[in-house]
């Protein structure tokens, strides 16, 4: 089994050093912090062309049919006009 060209041997010694250096403690940190930059480097990579894309459309569509507010006059009541 090899995960980027490294060996079962050569894994488990990196993660010997690791758990020294940082520290029992410190270790799931590290890797929560790790995942999550993982997850929003490949979001970041594979969404940037997703988000051009629906900006695109955004655009395509407020040039194609403006869209007007209308106002309506709303009749308000007001408690003041009771007296106890």
């Amino acid at each position: 089994m090899k995960i980027f060209g490294l060996g079962v041997p050569e894994l488990l010694i990196i993660l010997a050093v690791a758990l020294l250096i940082f520290g029992p403690k410190n270790l799931p940190k590290l890797g929560n912090a790790l995942g999550r930059t993982v997850k929003n480097l490949r979001e970041g990579i594979s969404g940037g062309a997703e988000k051009e894309a629906t900006e695109d459309e955004v655009e395509a569509e407020v040039e194609e049919k403006p869209v007007r507010k209308k106002k309506k006059a709303a009749a308000s009541t007001s408690s003041a006009d009771t007296e106890e």
